[in-house]
Parts: structure tokens; sequence; C-alpha cells
């Protein structure tokens, strides 16, 4: 499944979580699996939100768009964010939702 994001700014946060062909969106659940292949659905038929682009599935790879929430003062990895590829099962790691999220990260992992 490749994710790419829209960063948008807002005081939601987002939580991402793959399993199989569902992404888990903060807690509701998206179930891409009767696309077939070479197939495209758009974002308006997706019932939610968080989808800003064409879901479509190329070489069985899932692509798709979310909103990516970010603080007034997200980092640019948030504000200029690189696809995502969440290969198996699990939490997706997105970029941090502000640069005090950053800080708190580089701070635990030095503990």
């Amino acid at each position: 499944m490749q994710i790419e994001f829209t960063p948008v700014r807002t005081d939601t946060r987002l939580a991402l979580e793959r399993h199989g062909d569902c992404l888990i969106v903060n807690g509701e659940r998206f179930d891409f699996a009767p696309l077939p292949e070479g197939a495209e659905l758009p974002a308006e038929a997706i019932e939610s939100d968080w989808f800003t682009g064409v879901v479509r599935r190329v070489n069985g790879v899932l692509h798709l768009a979310v909103r990516l929430p970010h603080g007034a003062d997200a980092p640019d990895e948030t504000l200029f964010p690189q696809p995502v590829m969440a290969l198996k099962d699990g939490p997706v790691a997105t970029p941090p939702y502000s640069k005090t999220d950053t800080a708190k990260e580089a701070q635990h992992e030095q503990d």
C-alpha cells in the first residue's frame, strides 16, 4: 500500500493502520479489497473527508492519498511529506504533527 499525504492545518490528529487491503483512519475502517487491478475509485465515492485523491490498484499495490493534519509549527517533513510504503500490517508511520512532537520523539529516543 502506497500512501501519499496532503498536508492540512487542523487540530485533529491522524492515526493510520493497515490490515491487508484495509486502511484504518482514526479508528474507521476502509476496505479496498473489492477494488480490482487497474481500477480507480474517486475520493468522492469514499464516505470520508480523509481521502484526497483517486484510490487505484497498480500491479497489486493500492495507491491512495490522505489528509495529513499538522499544527501551526509543523516541520518541513510534514509540510512537504514523502509517500509512505506500508508493506506490512500494523500502524503506519506518519510525519510529526508539529515541531514539538519531533522534539519529544528525539528526547524519547535518547532516554
